[in-house]
């Protein structure tokens, strides 16, 4: 089993400000065997993100951002490079291992919710940390402060289809957050979400980035919400355009 990877640990540099490095890639690839081809999405892909920063990644459809959060999120293996996180390199972990990291280290945000349907708010956020192993009872009491703090206190026992498109991505917020991740992937989060919906989500991802620390690196399209993020970079062609 993995140990714990703790904010302790030696890390691959530091930011101005003497930030931790949370994430260090260099050199990433990952290639797909396509029609008997071989199809490059990221070509030797460097990045860099500090500890208690909120970054957006833009660019057009299929220049790898989607790919690059699957494989900083431990949900695929990159074909080539390295990423170290917390200064502890990711390679070599076995399968299982990888899955203890997402559960207990990442949190995740997709632009399609994928909250299960049968489930209310409340039982969808719990899902992460019983699979982790925690006790229903404690993981309750943080799952509801977190959709409490999300705002929908009164909406804590609906099901998905009992919720708008905007309540829906704040549940999937919560159940990010529940096992406490150090770093938030989130891919095109407010992507099917009218404009006023859009900005009330990145507004409570950015009031959780500040309260609490927590790290996030957003894909998205949105280039208002994009400017309104730390930092910004630009992925072209498989690589972040250092312009």
């Amino acid at each position: 089993m993995v140990e714990p990877i703790s904010g302790e640990a030696a890390v691959a540099g530091q930011a101005v400000d003497n930030k931790e490095v949370i994430v260090s890639v260099r050199a990433l690839e990952k290639s797909y065997r396509m029609g008997g081809g071989l199809v490059r999405v990221l070509r030797g892909l460097d990045l860099e993100i500090h500890a208690g920063e909120i970054v957006a990644v833009t660019g057009a459809s299929g220049a790898g951002k989607s790919t690059l959060l699957h494989i900083l999120g431990a949900l695929e293996r990159p074909s080539g490079g390295e990423i170290r996180y917390k200064g502890n390199s990711m390679s070599g972990l076995s399968d299982a291992e990888m899955a203890l990291f997402r559960n207990r280290e990442i949190g995740f945000i997709f632009q399609f919710h994928h909250l299960l349907p049968e489930f209310s708010a409340l039982e969808n956020v719990t899902i992460p940390g019983m699979l982790g192993g925690e006790s229903r009872r404690e993981v309750e009491v943080r799952a509801r402060h977190l959709i409490e703090r999300v705002g929908l206190k009164k909406r804590i026992h609906h099901r998905p289809s009992e919720l708008s498109g905007g309540e829906q991505q704040r549940v999937a917020i919560a159940r990010a957050l529940v096992n406490r991740p150090s770093l938030v992937l989130a891919d095109e989060p407010t992507g099917n979400l009218d404009s006023e919906a859009a900005s009330l989500v990145f507004e409570l991802m950015k009031e959780i980035n500040h309260s609490d620390g927590v790290t996030f690196l957003v894909a998205t399209h949105n280039v208002e919400i994009a400017k309104r993020m730390d930092r910004q970079t630009v992925m072209v062609d498989g690589r972040i355009d250092a312009k």
